[in-house]
Formats: structure tokens, sequence, C-alpha cells
């Protein structure tokens, strides 16, 4: 067995909820959202480009209605992100008596902005979706561009979870576009 399948196998015994959420990260860490969308390289930023990729799959769970399965699933993935946000609060110094309070903080950003990604992904029009990834992503200070770029990349990847089965998900998977194929398809659909 060599060192890449061994490692695949280690990784594969991962709870579904963490290799979900782990996926979810890494897409969120993408650095072409920072380096050429304008997204804010801050704590902040990848906290709101992690909730947003996590909305995207959250909403993807809630359609799959009456499926005890995803709503579990659902409940997991939130309870992973917020163990993770634990950790690392507690590993960049903050006090076991403040992690609390910022954990709590975080929760009630967390839900502020999956129901205003929520009612904006229900709006024909993009106006609601670009006022909120400009409330909540880039903090009022977009360049028209970029906006304009991430509106169209969650829309796409909206679509594409839609049209995903969930039971790929329930399995810890779940696929995006990379930001870079989908800027140089122009938007287009890519895989």
């Amino acid at each position: 067995m060599g060192l890449k399948s061994f490692f695949k196998r280690m990784f594969d015994t991962d709870p579904v909820p963490r290799r979900l959420y782990r996926r979810i990260v890494e897409q969120a860490r993408q650095p072409h959202f920072y380096a050429h969308w304008g997204v804010p390289d801050t704590v902040e930023g990848r906290f709101d480009m992690i909730t947003l990729h996590m909305f995207l799959v959250l909403n993807r769970l809630r359609l799959a209605k009456n499926d005890e399965k995803a709503a579990a699933l659902a409940q997991e993935l939130f309870d992973e992100m917020f163990l993770d946000m634990d950790h690392n609060l507690r590993e960049m110094g903050v006090s076991d008596v403040a992690v609390g309070g910022r954990v709590r903080k975080m929760a009630e950003a967390f839900y502020g902005r999956l129901a205003a990604y929520r009612s904006a992904m229900e709006a024909e029009e993009d106006d609601a979706l670009k006022a909120a990834l400009m409330r909540n992503i880039y903090g009022g200070n977009a360049d028209e561009a970029a906006l304009a770029r991430l509106v169209s990349y969650v829309r796409v990847c909206h679509d594409q979870l839609e049209k995903t089965d969930v039971r790929t998900l329930l399995k810890g998977e779940v696929r995006f576009c990379s930001p870079e194929d989908f800027e140089s398809e122009g938007g287009a659909f890519c895989q």
C-alpha cells in the first residue's frame, strides 16, 4: 500500500460531517477569492466565506424535505463548524472565559447570514444577493466587478448543489466550482 492510499484511507475514516466541513473550509480558503475577488483576507473574511459555503450545503440539505438523515447531517455539520471555531479561538489565544461569548456572537452572525442568503436566493433578481454579499463578505466596500463575480459564483454553486443527489452529501462528498475555473469559463457551469 502506497503512502497516498494510506492517507486517503485514514482520512476517509473521518465522520461524514467532518469530511464535509473540511471540504467546505478548503473551498472557502481558495486564494483566488482573496487575491482576485477582493474578499478581505482576515479572520472575519474567512469566517464569512466559510459561512457562505456552509449556507450553500445546508440549504441543499434543507431542500431534502422530510429526510431525517439530511436534517441530522445539517445539525452535525453545524456542530462541527462551531467545534472548529471554538478550537481556533483557543489556538488564537482567546481565554477560556471569553470563548463562549465569542462563539455565541459568531453563531448569531451565522444565523443572520443564513437567513439573509436564504431570502436572497429565493428572489429572482440579484439585488438582494448583491446587498447580502456586499454587507456580509465585503463589509460594504467592494469593487462592482468582484461583487458581480461572487454573485454569479454563488448562483452557479447553488444551482449545482440543487442538482446534487442528497445521498452524495450524506456520504460526506461535495463538489464546488473552483473560482479560477469559474472565472475562466465566464460564469458557465463548471465541474
